[in-house]
């Protein structure tokens, strides 16, 4: 039996007896002990058993429920399989373009078995018209229950983590067993869990690596009290996420920067300074895309009326190749942003600190990013040029990564696919440099970097400029590489705002947005596209996504260029 799954078990049969979790919020709370949960857990492996899986099969999920969702992917572990969540269609879904990418999906990674829960379990005659085979999970829960947990080995496969890119051509991370364990190990002391006192609330969804890692498998693996949502029932009302840390005393949540963001503003507008008590939560994860400083200071600068601690902002850094986790900001010190002068940032890849008081700080001389703390234990990091060079302290290059929690590679539509070299280094692809004895700060994505007249310009710094004009929604604003390569090489940038179907207002708008940029970044946009709310490609963690939205609206950037 893997580490991972006798640490499960255990807890189930010891202080899972007493601690659990919390869904059906905020309509129909029903609280599950974890070791209720595992007993759930057992009719489903005994299910899968039944039905002939066998050990090392992938099983694929379709559910949103959470209360469905923990039993299942634990009882899949119990009955040696790996789980893959499955993308779910939304109301704009072609359903049978759907079906036809989940069937590519199955193919890659070798199933023909989808676990089908509420509320997908209506896609059931969608499935079987496709030839797609499926189970109910609540036809799962009325089985025998398995006697066992099936053996597996720290190298067996736990998790297919899908990538959030074209779901036509789809990839997955394999994770195993060592490197789920190991790092989840690795968070709980980093962050120094209390598996009595400690209460998480979530509504990050479980197809992403942070809602299914970090806000279901570690408190389920190791007992932690745990209140999880639904994505939609925070966006149908966000304040839903303040209430139920309050209600709930949480301790730890965690969030994207536009969650924040809207979170902060709502807040700000609240006139009861006792409507919340935040003054349990400890830990404020902001990991999944570089950390928006302002959308941040929104935030604690709003909770700090209802007792919530400005410490509690919590940097991460984090990835699904190393499982979940990267790294963390040192316990209770919040955020810190490095502040570095521009010009070497852009021209020679250094990033040379801006002291403290300075007249340049807050000009457009300087950039700012987070400090996002050392590799968890278990991984280090290194800093390269484009040549493997490992760099010195405060020198800009591709980020490596080494160690256990780093999986062995991918799953491909032609096949597995190595993540790491000879040496056992992954190559994040995330630029950045290392500070204060190790640190890491990340700039942004070398694939994404818009290289004018040989200055290397990161996208943050435009989209951040193009934010802050008013109009412009908060956090949807992305900057998208034009002739990438060549010597004709620019950037538009396409926004979103309230003020989009009015062509005066428009106009208007893209002027200001052009002017802000050029003095930010000393460079005019090609072009500015305003589009209604809701237009922009995004990641199911919210993250923008430039390469799609570069193609999605060429045909606009060219019109108004």
């Amino acid at each position: 039996m893997s580490r991972f799954v006798e640490t499960m078990v255990a807890t189930a049969n010891a202080g899972g007896r007493q601690r659990g979790m919390v869904t059906g919020e905020p309509r129909e709370p029903v609280r599950r002990t974890w070791s209720e949960v595992h007993e759930r857990a057992r009719r489903v492996a005994g299910g899968l058993v039944a039905a002939g899986l066998e050990p090392g099969s992938a099983v694929a999920v379709l559910a949103a429920a959470p209360d469905l969702i923990a039993p299942t992917v634990q009882g899949t572990w119990l009955a040696g399989g790996s789980v893959t969540m499955l993308h779910q269609p939304t109301l704009r879904t072609d359903l049978g373009q759907w079906a036809g990418d989940t069937l590519t999906v199955l193919d890659m990674i070798g199933s023909r078995l989808v676990l089908l829960g509420e509320p997908f379990d209506q896609l059931a005659p969608v499935l079987t018209e496709h030839g797609i085979d499926y189970r109910t999970i609540d036809d799962l829960l009325g089985a025998e229950p398995l006697g066992e947990a099936v053996p597996v080995s720290e190298e067996a496969l736990a998790l297919l983590q899908l990538t959030s890119g074209s779901t036509a051509d789809p990839k997955a991370v394999r994770i195993t067993h060592g490197n789920l364990y190991s790092n989840i190990k690795a968070m709980v002391d980093r962050a120094e869990l209390d598996f009595e006192r400690d209460v998480m609330v979530s509504w990050l969804p479980t197809f992403h690596d942070m809602g299914m890692v970090g806000f279901l498998t570690l408190p389920m693996t190791f007992g932690v009290e745990l209140v999880k949502i639904t994505p939609v029932e925070f966006l149908s009302g966000p304040l839903v996420w303040p209430e139920l840390i309050s209600r709930y005393q949480g301790t730890v949540t965690a969030a994207p920067n536009f969650a924040y963001a809207i979170v902060g503003r709502r807040l700000a507008r609240i006139e009861d300074d006792g409507a919340y008590d935040l003054s349990t939560l400890r830990i404020a994860l902001n990991g999944a895309e570089p950390i928006d400083a302002t959308a941040v200071r929104t935030f604690s600068d709003a909770g700090a009326r209802f007792k919530m601690p400005a410490e509690c902002v919590f940097p991460a850094y984090g990835l699904a190749e190393a499982t979940l986790a990267v790294s963390f900001a040192p316990l209770f010190t919040g955020l810190t942003v490095d502040v570095i002068e521009a010009r070497p940032l852009e021209g020679d890849n250094r990033a040379v600190p801006v002291p403290e008081g300075d007249p340049r700080r807050g000009t457009d001389a300087v950039r700012g990013f987070a400090v996002l703390g050392k590799p968890l234990d278990g991984l280090e990091a290194q800093i390269v040029d484009e040549h493997g060079t490992v760099l010195g302290e405060r020198q800009v290059g591709e980020i490596r990564l080494r160690g256990e929690a780093v999986s062995p590679g991918y799953l491909t539509m032609n096949g597995p696919a190595a993540t790491q070299d000879a040496g056992g280094w992954f190559a994040t692809g995330d630029l950045g440099y290392l500070v204060d004895g190790g640190q890491i700060v990340i700039c942004g994505r070398s694939k994404d970097v818009i290289i004018l007249g040989g200055r290397n310009v990161y996208p943050t710094d435009i989209e951040r400029a193009a934010t802050a004009v008013a109009g412009v929604r908060a956090g949807n604003a992305v900057a998208v590489r034009i002739d990438a390569g060549t010597r004709r090489e620019r950037f538009a940038v396409v926004l979103e705002s309230k003020l989009a179907g009015d062509a005066e207002e428009e106009r208007r708008l893209a002027k200001e947005v052009a002017a802000r940029v050029r003095d930010a970044v000393d460079a005019r946009p090609y072009a500015v596209v305003v589009l209604p709310a809701g237009s922009l490609p995004k990641t199911p963690s919210g993250k923008v996504k430039r390469a799609a939205t570069a193609v999605q609206f060429r045909e606009q950037i060219d019109a108004g260029a």
